[in-house]
């Protein structure tokens, strides 16, 4: 296929079709580095038409059609190949249905593969989290959803040597093989982890932290999600202390992070429990005199901080 003043509303049913019954498709277009300008520009190339999209619009469109899109390759001027071949949708820890629960996110699981701190779109605003709530002046912190200690990692590589030895680290999650792991990364006397059920925080006579960072665990299918949340926030939380929660906006799929919520008994991506849930945290938080920021893209952040 050969897509030169082709648009986009014709392009795309295209390839959804062929990819009902093919496993890839290849087709050429317009090299974007021989434009410039918006998507949909029109450029004429030796007495040709062509419309002008750049790599982005095209990285796009694979991850909508559930693809993966290879390294282009030169075609004949001013054309590059790209080929876009269907991800493994059964390659995902969403449908791991095998094992204890505890160990769906341990060292053997598909999920522990996952780095999310290379993933640019998720490091870049888990960072600009840890600034919102300045972390610098941060002394007691709390992840609920530890798992490998990522979270503490990035925490760890920002400060100097003074700053990261005189704060406090703990760090919880369910699964005994993920907090094992984690011990073995951080051996330092201010971290420590516990293998817990975080519905039974309580039993842990933890005290109270000045921040709470928790990604992707509070909205897990055992845990009441609006009590829980009202009651780290009144329990665990120091009066002028700070939070960060990450909320999933993407799933896995295929060993690539794919945008959008995915919500139970629809096909495609519909996102209100995220909206709902997030919204939750922002109003009780302003209302008990917090500043709440949003950021994200595949993980929405909220992050808290006390207005003094």
């Amino acid at each position: 296929m050969i897509f030169t003043h082709q648009t986009m509303q014709e392009i795309l049913p295209l390839l959804q079709n062929r990819l009902k019954t093919d496993s890839s498709v290849s087709f050429e277009v317009l090299n974007p580095d021989l434009g410039e300008g918006y998507a949909g520009n029109l450029i004429t190339i030796e007495d040709k038409s062509y419309i002008y999209r750049g790599y982005k619009a095209w990285t796009d469109l694979a991850e909508l059609l559930m693809c993966k899109m290879f390294t282009p390759k030169e075609s004949r001027y001013p054309l590059v190949t790209l080929c876009f071949q269907k991800l493994e949708t059964q390659s995902s820890f969403h449908l791991n249905t095998q094992g204890s629960k505890e160990e769906k996110y341990g060292t053997e699981s598909h999920f522990f593969q996952i780095n999310k701190m290379e993933e640019p779109a998720f490091l870049y605003y888990y960072n600009q989290a840890l600034t919102n709530v300045n972390i610098e002046e941060r002394t007691r912190i709390l992840n609920l959803g530890i798992n490998r200690g990522d979270e503490f990692e990035v925490i760890k590589n920002r400060l100097d040597t003074n700053e990261y030895q005189n704060m406090e680290f703990v760090g919880i999650d369910h699964s005994k093989t993920a907090i094992a792991y984690a011990e073995t990364l951080f051996q330092e006397n201010n971290v420590r982890f516990y293998t817990k059920d975080i519905n039974h925080l309580d039993t842990l006579n933890l005290g109270k932290f000045d921040l709470l960072i928790s990604i992707g665990t509070l909205q897990s299918p055992s845990i009441n999600f609006k009590p829980f949340f009202m009651s780290l926030v009144q329990n665990y939380l120091e009066k002028n202390g700070a939070i960060i929660l990450g909320f999933p906006n993407s799933r896995w799929v295929g060993e690539e992070m794919i945008y959008g919520a995915k919500a139970p008994n629809y096909a495609m991506s519909e996102m209100s429990l995220l909206y709902n849930d997030v919204m939750f945290c922002k109003k009780y938080l302003q209302q008990h005199k917090y500043r709440v920021t949003l950021t994200g893209k595949q993980y929405v952040f909220l992050t808290a901080t006390k207005i003094l």
